[in-house]
């Protein structure tokens, strides 16, 4: 009987942590790619106008996020402005959860097919990198090791503490100025 009463809060939970990691996610991407050269670098082979989005299969949670030139992301929400260029798209939000959690790496989940790649693949490795560098910095590197494929060696401890405060930082202020608007 409690587990029936228990089951609907732990789906909804999951959903909103999917919704709310996406959210983080977008607006860390926007700042990781102001303030990271390797990520700009990574970034400037997109065309300028690019659009990625990441999304839980059939019309569940995304993100989008498009290249506006320089090596810079812009941070979208979840509505595009027009059809995207690459579309990662998790087949259930128990797998988005998996890799959002950081139980599986993403290229774990690609491999056991819970995800699709709509989009030229080069694209998406790319845009995999730029993600991984991402979570090296942001996640405590223990947990960072289990996210990504392979930890970046390059990645000093004082880099990656001012590189995360950095980013949080940003994420924080868009997260207020998208309150105050």
């Amino acid at each position: 009987m409690l587990a029936k009463r228990i089951q609907p809060m732990f789906f909804q939970a999951r959903r909103l942590y999917v919704e709310l990691m996406f959210q983080v996610m977008g607006r860390a991407l926007q700042a990781v790619s102001e303030i990271d050269e390797t990520v700009q670098q990574e970034a400037n082979a997109l065309p300028e106008g690019f659009l990625f989005e990441m999304m839980v299969m059939p019309d569940g949670a995304r993100l989008i996020v498009e290249h506006t030139g320089n090596g810079r992301f812009r941070y979208l929400g979840d509505s595009a402005p027009r059809a995207v260029d690459l579309s990662i798209q998790f087949k259930h939000i128990a797998h988005a959860f998996l890799v959002l959690s950081f139980q599986e790496k993403t290229s774990v989940a690609f491999a056991n097919d819970r995800m699709l790649v709509d989009g030229d693949i080069s694209r998406a490795i790319r845009m995999t990198r730029i993600l991984n560098r991402l979570e090296a910095f942001i996640l405590p590197k223990l947990i960072a090791k289990r996210a990504v494929k392979e930890y970046p060696e390059n990645i000093h401890l004082p880099e990656k503490l001012l590189n995360a405060a950095r980013i949080y930082l940003k994420v924080a202020t868009n997260f207020v100025e998208t309150v105050k608007a």
